[in-house]
C-alpha cells in the first residue's frame, strides 16, 4: 500500500466520507447512502486506489497530501459503488 504521507485515522474518515458522498452523486445505485455508509464506502475506495495505484504505478510509493488522497479514495469508492451496483441489480 502506498505511503500517505500527513494524513492521520481522522483525515482518513473525513476523506472517506466526501469520497464516498461524492462517489454516490457520480454513480446512482441503490446502496446504501447515509454518513456512515458514504464514509465506509470512501475508505474501502481508499484501500482499493491504494491497490490500484501500487499495482499500475510501481514506481510512485507516497501519495501526497490530501489532494492526492482524496483522489485516490475517490476513484476507489466509484469502483465500489459501481461493484456494488452490479451485486445489487438495476435500479427501479
Amino acid at each position: 500500500m502506498p505511503d500517505f504521507t500527513g494524513i492521520g485515522w481522522l483525515g482518513w474518515i473525513i476523506v472517506g466520507f466526501f469520497a464516498g458522498a461524492l462517489s454516490g452523486v457520480v454513480v446512482k445505485d441503490r446502496s446504501a447512502g447515509g454518513c456512515l455508509a458514504n464514509i465506509l464506502i470512501g475508505i474501502l475506495g481508499g484501500v482499493v486506489g491504494g491497490l490500484l495505484v501500487r499495482q499500475f504505478f510501481p514506481e510512485q510509493n507516497q501519495i501526497v497530501g490530501w489532494i492526492g488522497a482524496f483522489l485516490v479514495a475517490f476513484v476507489g469508492a466509484v469502483i465500489v459503488r459501481w461493484l456494488l451496483a452490479l451485486v445489487n441489480g438495476p435500479r427501479r
